[in-house]
């Protein structure tokens, strides 16, 4: 910002002027002024206002005697360069203060989305303190999961829980209130048409694990879900390898229990030494039984085979 004279009675600052007010400029003001890092270019407006030439960046602003005097002013140009240089760090692009609050400003993110923040948590994501997430496409992406899994995403939770979200069921129109991490991993029925898990459609699956060992194991189980089931409550470790090798479906879950307990009964008679020990997988897989070693595999796919075709005979 340059300042430059116009005539003998105008200062322009910031591209305005400024009517110069007759009068001394006292010692003790100049004095203030350089302690504080500024140097007084005239008196400006009224007895009660001056303008201050920043000694860092070479800017003229506005300022009140009563400010220089009793507290350290804030250089404008220099604080705009601050919030540009946190803006950078934090990934994203300075736009403009908002006039409704002081503490705020607007900014345009990565994703191309405008969004408001605050000056400090702006510097805090710039430090690593503390994440960005765009509000346009969080939502995006929640109504996205929703959509998956046959939902559309209604509101906010009416109760103030930021864990929950109110859905609709787009088979029968319900709405129903719903622990966000649910609708990701799929473990809720709808209160309007769903069945619980006895009567719903279900599989008989068998998943493989490689353990922080190095140890292949195999587990044999039912869910509604497998994918989620492996993904959301089985797998402690993300980079822990593990797959689903196989699954049948069930017209219900009481029939996939039944076909699961009756497998696990052939194979402790059959293979009674191929039950790996809890210990091998703690803190691994969230299970408490139900896992074997990785040689059995051949096996527990074979039963799998049986089932299904009986099934489908059936």
């Amino acid at each position: 910002m340059n300042t430059q004279t116009i005539s003998p009675t105008t200062l322009i600052i910031d591209t305005l002027p400024h009517p110069v007010f007759p009068g001394a400029i006292l010692p003790k003001w100049v004095a203030a002024a350089e302690a504080k890092g500024f140097d007084i270019v005239g008196r400006i407006i009224d007895r009660l206002h001056l303008a201050l030439r920043c000694r860092l960046c070479g800017a003229t602003q506005k300022v009140r005697l009563f400010t220089l005097m009793s507290a350290q002013p804030l250089c404008q140009s220099c604080l705009l360069a601050e919030w540009r240089k946190d803006a950078e760090a934090a990934g994203l692009t300075f736009l403009r203060r908002d006039p409704a609050h002081r503490h705020y400003a607007f900014y345009l993110a990565p994703c191309g989305h405008e969004v408001r923040r605050q000056f400090e948590l702006v510097r805090r994501i710039g430090a690593g303190v503390t994440g960005f997430r765009c509000e346009t496409c969080h939502a995006a992406t929640e109504t996205g999961e929703a959509q998956t899994r046959g939902w559309c995403l209604t509101s906010a939770d009416p109760e103030g829980n930021p864990n929950y979200r109110v859905y609709t069921h787009s088979d029968c129109g319900h709405d129903q209130r719903i622990v966000r991490a649910n609708m990701q991993s799929g473990r809720f029925s709808c209160g309007g048409c769903g069945e619980d898990w006895p009567g719903a459609a279900s599989y008989v699956y068998a998943m493989g694990f490689t353990l922080a060992s190095g140890r292949e194991v195999v587990k044999l189980g039912f869910s509604r879900d497998p994918d989620s089931r492996l993904t959301y409550q089985l797998r402690r470790d993300s980079e822990m390898p593990c797959q689903i090798l196989r699954v049948v479906p069930m017209a219900t879950g009481h029939t996939a229990l039944c076909a699961e307990k009756a497998m696990h009964k052939w194979l402790r008679q059959a293979h009674p030494d191929a039950a790996v020990d809890p210990h091998a997988w703690r803190g691994q897989i969230r299970v408490k039984t139900e896992i074997y070693d990785g040689s059995l595999t051949p096996v527990i796919l074979g039963l799998l085979d049986d089932l299904e075709a009986s099934a489908t005979v059936a």
